[in-house]
C-alpha cells in the first residue's frame, strides 16, 4: 500500500529496530516492576491500597525529577552511554531485592525505588531519541507510534513471563520447605509447639496450629519467589545493557519528540 497503516519498512533502519527491542525490553521493567511490588506489599505486608501508594510514589517522584537532568545530559553525552547507564542502575536496584525478606518495608525499598527511577529515565529517554533520530522527518510520525507500540508489548509480555516465574518459583519453594519442616526439625518443632501454646483453649490447638505453620511456609515460599524474580529481571537488564554497543550514534538530536 502507499500509506500502510503500520509501515515494517521502518525497522531496515538499524538504530530504530534497535531501539525498538530496547523498549520492548524496558517495558518489561517498567511495568513489571509496577506490578511486583504492589503485589509483594499486599500478599506479604498486608497493606491497604491507600499504604501501596504511599510506599510505591517514590519511583514516580525520582522520575519526575531526573527527567529535566537527563535532558541536559542527552546533549553533552553519548546518549548510548546513558542508556547502558540507566541499564546498570536498574539491574543495581533489582539486585538489591534479591535479599527480600517478609520484613522489607517502605525504608528497604527506599533505595531500590530510587534506583529504579533513575535507570529507568536514563534508559527510556535517551532510547527514544537515538531510536528516531536517525529516520527521515515523514517517516518519524509513523515510527513514532510503533515505537511506543513495543514499549506497552513489552509490559504486557513481561507481566506474563514475571507472574508465571512467581507462580512457578512459589510452587518449587513450597515443595522444598515442606521437605524441611519436619519432626527432626527442631525450629519447626519449637514454632509448632509455640503456636499451638497460643492456640491453647480456643479449640484444636493442634489443627489450628499446624494450619498457621502451612501459612508460615507459603508465605516464606513467597517472598522467596520474590527474591528469584528480581535476580531474573538483574541479570536481563545487565545483558541487555550490552545491546547498546550495535546502536549507531545519530547525527542530531532531533526527531524524538513525538514519542512520550
Amino acid at each position: 500500500a502507499a500509506e500502510p497503516i503500520v509501515n515494517l519498512r521502518t525497522f531496515s533502519n538499524r538504530n530504530f529496530a534497535i531501539g525498538c527491542l530496547l523498549q520492548f525490553c524496558i517495558g518489561i521493567g517498567l511495568y513489571g516492576l509496577t506490578y511486583i511490588y504492589p503485589r509483594y506489599l499486599a500478599e506479604v505486608r498486608g497493606y491497604s491500597a491507600l499504604m501501596i501508594g504511599e510506599t510505591m510514589f517514590v519511583s514516580g517522584i525520582t522520575m519526575f525529577l531526573v527527567a529535566p537532568l537527563v535532558g541536559r545530559l542527552m546533549v553533552k553525552l553519548d546518549m548510548r552511554y546513558m542508556i547502558a547507564f540507566g541499564l546498570i542502575v536498574f539491574a543495581i536496584g533489582s539486585y538489591q531485592m534479591t535479599w527480600i525478606t517478609r520484613d522489607y518495608d517502605f525504608y528497604e525499598l527506599l533505595v531500590p525505588q530510587i534506583l529504579r527511577g533513575v535507570g529507568m529515565m536514563f534508559a527510556m529517554v535517551p532510547t527514544n531519541n537515538i531510536a528516531l533520530g536517525t529516520l527521515a522527518p515523514d517517516r518519524v510520525k509513523n515510527a513514532s507510534g510503533l515505537f511506543n507500540l513495543m514499549r506497552n508489548l513489552g509490559g504486557a509480555v513481561g507481566l506474563a513471563v514475571i507472574n508465571t516465574v512467581l507462580n512457578d518459583r512459589t510452587d518449587l519453594h513450597i515443595t522444598r520447605l515442606q521437605e524441611r519442616v519436619t519432626w527432626g526439625n527442631a525450629t519447626a518443632t519449637e514454632t509448632l509447639t509455640m503456636l499451638m501454646q497460643k492456640f491453647q483453649g480456643l479449640g484444636d490447638s493442634t489443627l489450628m496450629a499446624m494450619k498457621q505453620l502451612s501459612q508460615i511456609v507459603h508465605r516464606q515460599a513467597v517472598v522467596m519467589s520474590f527474591g528469584d524474580a528480581f535476580f531474573l529481571l538483574t541479570v536481563f537488564y545487565l545483558a541487555l545493557s550490552l545491546l547498546v554497543t550495535l546502536l549507531n550514534k545519530p547525527a542530531s538530536m532531533t526527531g524524538g519528540g513525538d514519542a512520550h
